[in-house]
């Protein structure tokens, strides 16, 4: 077996008083194509800065084969210190031929004369590309390396990684990126690192099956804690179920929007017609926008419905961006018409999370600093709500400045989607969310009542989100699609397959008959117990609303005492009909199997 190119024995970091990693072994192989995966906040970047050795461990040893090249794309690369991109992208321990640098730069589209003090995220992030791929690396750790680039930008660097003789390592939220392209998974969790011989295509029926056992070990030990972890990390059966109940809802509104389409795909709106759930809500009459004598939208006529997922797909410079504002009336047309409907009411989620500010408090942002929260006109108390948004309630107190990207983001959209709204835009809202916080942030988007408008470069993101999608190809062609990213690839080039890419959404397949094995009783709890669980879910809040009347505690101490017992009460009755229907789906699924 050969000796692996990088390792870590024993590794350890310390943060503050406590322990972020200790006692880990790593082992990374000359042509291993690792996924590392792990919640935000767990140490994902720092994990890998401690294998570039960026960062010093506190215990451990570091070892690196003679003469091995490891390169690091970060997250955020520091240009400051340079006139141009170009200074920067030939800078570095192992300088790259200035050559090869060009080459990458030019077909990734980047203009490395640019002033680097001017440079976007994107201009950035594809500087650091061609400067990492060109000093012919060994080892690859690549941090978040889809964040900021557009999905040309995004196929060809797996294209160029499929073909790269070197080992990787990735942190990524694009699943698209993770399935094509990894053969192995580094799980951090809880401060433990897990490895399977698997990609991540593989990961979630791995996680599933690790969670699922120790939830069945709780039982032995001391369950309640155990089980609140389990059920804050994933919830494994029942956001599997939520995810597939989605999904078929999403497959359901794109047939229903399938039906209201003409022959060459522009929407039409039902006649006449007062019902508010089909009431068009932007409408876009031959719509002409040009910039000097480039043309960016071209003759588009489109009507955006009540309940509509909009996805806006293109390149960078295609007119993604000028589409959005004429959809929201921030820019006019050259010709034709775009009008909104006057009761529209706009949340703007923007890629800069630019409403976040890091001397205030979690509480502050959420709450104003109290401790009750209104959710689109339900009262909910602050902690309960946090728990929604997959947070540690304790994090109530922290300021904004201590959180990760990713929870300063799940932050951002916890305080957004208690506003009441109907119109809700997304700014490429994916960058810097763990796969958790995806799947939270798919659930939300599918539970809105009103209409999403979402630029993204996120493939999967959109496949399991849309139900329309908008493909721009620079040309001011804009093609309007019922469905996601596959299904626009599909119909720009019938000769490719998108099959793999389907699959990820497509309706999930009937569950399979429960074995008679099940008792009666233990079937019947099976079936009931979800709708007991919204029940119960129902009254918690409903008698949360009562107790947040400020005067209740002095005007009536029997009532104040009353609900708070009701609640502790209801609350212990859904854990433990959660934790039943858990046991008994496993068990059901084992019978099935």
């Amino acid at each position: 077996m050969a000796a692996p190119l990088l390792s870590f024995e024993n590794l350890g970091l310390s943060q503050g008083s406590h322990w972020l990693f200790r006692g880990m072994d790593i082992h990374v192989g000359a042509r291993d194509r690792l996924a590392l995966i792990g919640r935000n906040g767990v140490g994902k970047t720092t994990l890998l800065k401690l294998l570039g050795g960026q960062i010093q461990a506190d215990e451990g040893v570091r070892s690196v084969q003679p003469g091995a090249r490891i390169i690091t794309l970060e997250q955020d690369p520091d240009v400051s210190a340079f006139a141009t991109l170009h200074d920067f992208a030939l800078a570095g321990e192992f300088a790259p031929p200035a050559h090869e640098v060009e080459a990458i730069a030019d077909q990734l589209g980047i203009d490395l004369s640019r002033e680097a003090k001017t440079a976007s995220g994107g201009e950035r992030r594809r500087a650091a590309i061609a400067r990492a791929l060109a000093s012919e690396p060994d080892l690859l750790l690549l941090d978040e390396p889809t964040n900021h680039l557009d999905i040309a930008a995004i196929d060809w660097l797996e294209n160029w990684l499929a073909r790269y003789n070197g080992g990787f390592i990735v942190i990524s939220h694009d699943r698209a990126f993770l399935t094509r392209l990894t053969r192995q998974t580094l799980w951090l969790d809880r401060g433990q690192m897990r490895r399977n011989e698997i990609g991540f295509g593989g990961f979630e029926q791995w996680m599933e099956a690790v969670y699922a056992e120790e939830a069945r070990a709780a039982e032995k030990l001391d369950a309640k804690l155990k089980i609140e972890a389990h059920w804050l990390e994933r919830g494994v059966t029942a956001r599997r179920k939520r995810n597939q109940g989605r999904l078929a809802k999403l497959w359901e509104m794109r047939e229903t929007r399938a039906a209201m389409n003409g022959p060459q795909g522009v929407a039409k709106i039902a006649v006449a017609s007062d019902d508010s759930k089909t009431k068009s809500v932007i409408k876009v009459e031959h719509a002409t926008k040009m910039f000097g004598d480039r043309t960016i939208i071209d003759n588009l006529s489109l009507r955006v419905q009540r309940g509509d997922r909009i996805g806006i797909v293109g390149g960078n410079g295609a007119g993604k961006t000028t589409l959005l504002k004429l959809l929201t009336g921030e820019l006019q047309p050259d010709s034709g018409t775009v009008s909104q409907a006057k009761t529209l009411d706009m949340i703007f989620i923007d890629q800069q999370r630019s409403l976040m500010q890091g001397d205030k408090t979690v509480r502050e942002v959420l709450a104003e600093g109290g401790d009750w929260i209104d959710v689109r006109g339900v009262r909910k108390h602050v902690h309960g709500y946090l728990k929604d948004f997959l947070f540690d309630p304790s994090l109530a107190e922290a300021k904004v400045a201590t959180l990760s990207g990713g929870e300063r983001s799940r932050l951002l959209f916890a305080r957004e989607f208690a506003r009441e709204s109907n119109l809700l835009v997304l700014d490429e809202p994916t960058n810097d969310l763990d796969l958790e916080t995806l799947d939270l942030l798919q659930e939300v988007i599918a539970d809105y009542d009103g209409t999403v408008l979402i630029v993204s470069h996120d493939r999967d993101f959109l496949d399991r989100t849309v139900t329309v999608t908008l493909g721009l190809d620079g040309t001011g062609v804009v093609d309007v699609i019922v469905g996601g990213y596959a299904d626009w690839i599909a119909k720009r080039d019938p000769r490719k397959t998108v099959k793999a890419e389907k699959k990820a959404v497509a309706a999930p397949a009937p569950p399979k008959p429960v074995s008679a094995k099940l008792s009666y009783k233990d079937q019947r709890d099976l079936e009931l117990l979800p709708k007991r669980v919204e029940e119960l879910e129902a009254a918690i809040a409903r008698d949360e609303d009562l107790l947040a009347d400020p005067a209740l505690y002095t005007r009536d101490r029997k009532r104040f005492d009353a609900l708070t017992g009701a609640i502790e009460k209801a609350r212990a009755e859904k854990e433990a009909a959660e934790m039943r229907w858990l046991e008994l789906a496993e068990k059901a699924e084992g019978l099935a199997g």
